[in-house]
């Protein structure tokens, strides 16, 4: 254990857990260190803020979080005192390590409002929560994040008997961006082609993205142990990552490799474990993944878009060549028609206008035809 001391006239007072170091510049740098756990704290040693730094980090908390509210040690009862039983919950420990992480960020700055935090969960209202909604109108996405977890949060006072109904339900969700992700068109595909040729990891990575409609979360974890027959045709069987630990949500998948998507995979470099592998050949985690795949379209001149623009594309792709949504579905694993037709809306317009117009075409043509039959007929 590392101990530094404060030099007062008449005594040394030993403070545990304490280092210093200097940086490059030679300036003297404080750090907490203690179960793992390293905290800066500010100095010098002796100060006034110093003393409060390392009397938060003795708690356990981080000293950058200071004015912030600390859910251990809210109020029984409120808002902020639920929330903290829930995130000890099975619910939210089974959720994937990023998704954790950002549903925290969400509830925990709904909590940093005094006036929201400590109110009594059970005296919440409907109303209560639209006004706060309707104050994040401007960000339409981040106030319906913050609509959608608090509904698991009382999902979960529902289920554990801590309140006899869910007052977030009846709070409905503010028209964001209906598009989402960006959906790749043509041009944007064959420009990513053509810079990426066959035999490169990007080019691996856009075949296998286009070609099964998956999430980034499965495409970083697909390799060739998950190739499977059925009826004689390889494809690939694996349960999808989203959802994967979440009983009756889970979503198992066998979706066929197409002989391009095959050949593709053939003239490239893959991992033991994995098809997609980093350049110093590991599997990408999936953040890491994200930031290959943005470097890989700014390379071919692509901006804003993404890989999960991709899994968009490869929707509309099926519903542009008559894939019902129930077939589109069982490739891309979606649970609700619902989901799919976001995807393919506008490809579906397209289909079916080009039907319409054929059908036009066809019957003016028949028409045609029947005029010129009873002219010469007349004749």
């Amino acid at each position: 254990m590392t101990t530094l001391g404060i030099e007062e006239t008449e005594m040394t007072i030993r403070l545990p857990y304490v280092t210093q170091d200097r940086d490059r510049r030679g300036n003297v740098r404080l750090y907490y260190r203690h179960g793992g756990k390293k905290f800066r704290l500010r100095g010098p040693i002796g100060s006034a803020e110093f003393i409060a730094d390392y009397q938060m980090a003795m708690s356990g908390h981080d000293p950058k979080e200071r004015g912030k509210p600390v859910l251990s040690t809210t109020k029984s009862g409120s808002i902020r005192d639920l929330i903290g039983k829930y995130y000890q919950s099975s619910a939210f420990q089974a959720l994937a390590p990023r998704t954790r992480r950002v549903r925290q960020q969400i509830l925990d700055r709904f909590c940093q409002n005094e006036t929201d935090g400590d109110k009594p969960f059970a005296l919440l209202e409907p109303r209560h929560i639209m006004h706060r909604r309707d104050a994040m109108a401007d960000r339409p996405e981040a106030a319906n994040g913050m609509v959608k977890a608090l509904r698991q949060v009382y999902n979960y006072a529902v289920e554990y008997g801590y309140h006899d109904v869910n007052p977030i339900k009846e709070v409905s969700l503010l028209p964001g961006s209906v598009e989402g992700f960006e959906a790749w068109a043509a041009e944007d595909v064959k420009a990513f082609e053509d810079y990426h040729p066959i035999g490169s990891m990007a080019r691996l990575t856009m075949a296998l993205a286009l070609y099964t409609g998956q999430r980034r979360g499965d495409l970083v974890r697909l390799g060739p142990a998950h190739i499977k027959s059925y009826h004689g045709r390889e494809g690939l069987e694996f349960i999808q990552h989203k959802n994967r630990n979440r009983p009756g949500k889970r979503v198992s998948l066998w979706v066929p490799i197409i002989p391009e998507l095959r050949s593709i995979i053939d003239a490239s470099p893959t991992g033991r474990d994995t098809f997609i592998l980093t350049e110093f050949g590991r599997p990408f985690t999936g953040d890491g993944f994200g930031n290959r795949f943005r470097k890989w379209c700014r390379d071919a001149g692509l901006e804003g878009l993404s890989v999960h623009g991709l899994r968009k594309t490869a929707s509309a792709v099926l519903a542009e060549n008559g894939c019902t949504e129930q077939e589109i579905m069982a490739i891309t694993g979606h649970r609700t028609s619902k989901e799919v037709t976001r995807y393919t809306q506008s490809a579906e317009q397209k289909t079916r206008a080009a039907s319409a117009l054929n059908k036009v075409s066809k019957a003016s043509k028949d028409e045609g035809d029947i005029n010129t039959t009873q002219k010469e007929t007349n004749q």
